[in-house]
């Protein structure tokens, strides 16, 4: 028989409904191998094994008993350490919250608690989640698994290393700034950016916990080994919460493309606004050429609706706003004066201090100017796609670097193809589907020449979320889809 760690985490569940695996069985199967293959990783960074081990007991017991408990009855699984999980610490890398036990579940994990699974430990993630590369004081460093050098991306690193490891078959994450994407890619695993509002995010952190209102941009998601696994989990996951659902349900529309060849497909890899490194264009043109093969209608677009780099202005506005809504009394009034200073000297540029500082510190009245000029950018997307079913994008721009924690997100740099470019370029590719609030899901197309994984970002109308997944499932079977890392077969 496969093993458990190479099954699809549908597979696992019907294994398992049917008597052939047990849930305990899975469960210790995953966890010998963060014993034995974890350190070099690092990814899954607190675990309540003996909770975990009674829950898995009792979902056996239910199964011979002829109780099934959902689709995700008795899987084992791990989610991102910004979701509360009652009995799970909470630390989200903070210092501060090294010893915050959550006492109840975020929606999320409630979800996936009641469709059955077993949640038996939390991913890492950098500082508060707000950094690309998943490191903190509290857990250290999470690993690349294709190479240890590198990073495996954030914020939802460990959540994607974990899976390339096989040390978990389903994971929770959440995407302000790629953070779904940029690991998937990164890690060469799928992973679903949702449109925005599908999935309640009450019970992530940041902001604090109790936190009720949801966060601006940001959205709950789904990633796996597996593209079926994402339709699996958003099928758990999505709808309205408390308040909202006594109003609206969740109805997602199935694809209207039934075959690969059915799709209408534009995409974009050119841009000057951010460059993409040779490695990685050379694996997203193979996955336009498997298009053509099957007889889907591409088209290559010169720019994006409303201008790649004017919207990206608009999501930097917007971005940075929300994180300036957190910022602590006294460093937001010395934020304020800062931009005050920056912007007499000409030096709020976009990527830079001064403009972080003018853009977290703005008022009200150029917060809603952003927001309408974020619902123009929607209506021209929607308008778009009228003509396309998809709209492939990169990832991101580069394959996942090498580990650099000096500075800070403003002050680093990456190097794309011998020239160096400012670290908030990893945030450009992923922007346009943030900003509109349109589903993005990131799929492994191949690897460099290096052996690190490239993804393709693959965007679809607003609730079209299923469309983009399926498209990911047609082209994992037309290609080889996700490949186990070769330390971790």
């Amino acid at each position: 028989m496969t093993e458990i760690h190479r099954l699809s985490a549908r597979e696992l569940a019907t294994a398992i409904a049917a008597g052939e695996i047990s849930s305990r069985a899975a469960l210790d199967h995953y966890l010998e191998r963060i014993e034995r293959l974890g350190t070099p990783v690092n990814a899954v960074v607190s675990m309540d094994i003996e909770t975990a081990r009674a829950r898995a007991d009792a979902a056996d017991a239910a199964i011979a008993r002829g109780e099934n408990w959902g689709p995700l009855h008795g899987v084992p699984m791990t989610v991102k350490d910004t979701f509360e999980a009652a009995g799970l610490s909470t630390v989200v890398g903070e210092p501060r919250m090294k010893d915050y036990v959550s006492t109840s579940d975020s929606v999320a994990v409630a979800r996936l608690r009641a469709a059955g699974a077993v949640i038996f430990g939390k991913t890492n993630t950098p500082r508060l989640a707000q950094d690309v590369q998943s490191y903190n004081e509290v857990y250290g460093t999470t690993n690349n698994p294709w190479n240890d050098k590198r990073t495996s991306g954030g914020s939802s690193g460990g959540a994607a290393a974990g899976l390339a490891s096989g040390f978990t078959p389903l994971e929770l994450g959440s995407d302000l700034a790629g953070s779904i994407r940029t690991p998937a890619s990164w890690c060469g695993v799928y992973g679903h950016k949702s449109s925005y509002g599908l999935i309640p995010m009450r019970g992530h952190i940041p902001g604090p916990p109790g936190t009720l209102s949801e966060p601006d941009l940001c959205v709950a998601g789904p990633l796996a080994r597996n593209a079926g696994d994402l339709a699996l989990a958003l099928d758990i996951l999505a709808g309205a919460d408390s308040i909202d659902g006594a109003l609206w349900h969740a109805r997602l529309p199935a694809p209207k493309p039934t075959t690969f060849g059915d799709f209408r497909i534009g995409y974009c890899f050119d841009h000057a606004f951010c460059p993409i490194a040779d490695g990685t264009r050379k694996r997203l043109e193979d996955t336009i050429e498997a298009t053509r093969q099957a007889g889907a209608q591409v088209d290559k677009l010169d720019d994006l609706p409303g201008g790649f780099e004017q919207s990206y202005d608009v999501y930097d506005r917007l971005l940075n706003g929300l994180v300036g809504s957190s910022i602590p009394d006294k460093l937001y009034n010395k934020a304020r004066r800062g931009a005050a200073f920056m912007g007499l000297i000409g030096k709020n540029e976009v990527g830079t201090l001064g403009g972080f500082t003018e853009r977290a510190t703005a008022s009200h009245r150029d917060w809603a100017r952003s927001s309408e000029a974020r619902h123009k950018l929607r209506a021209q997307w929607h308008a778009l796609f009228e003509k396309y079913d998809v709209v492939l994008l990169p990832g991101v721009c580069v394959p996942a670097i090498p580990h650099d924690h000096k500075g800070n997100v403003l002050s680093r740099t990456i190097d794309i193809d011998g020239t160096s470019h400012g670290y908030t370029h990893l945030f450009r590719w992923i922007a346009p589907a943030t900003v509109a609030g349109l589903p993005a899901t990131s799929a492994p197309v191949g690897l460099t020449d290096d052996n690190l994984p490239v993804g393709l970002q693959i965007v679809a109308d607003y609730g079209q979320d299923l469309t983009t997944i399926a498209f990911a499932q047609h082209l994992a079977a037309a290609t080889e889809g996700f490949r186990v890392p070769p330390e971790f077969g």
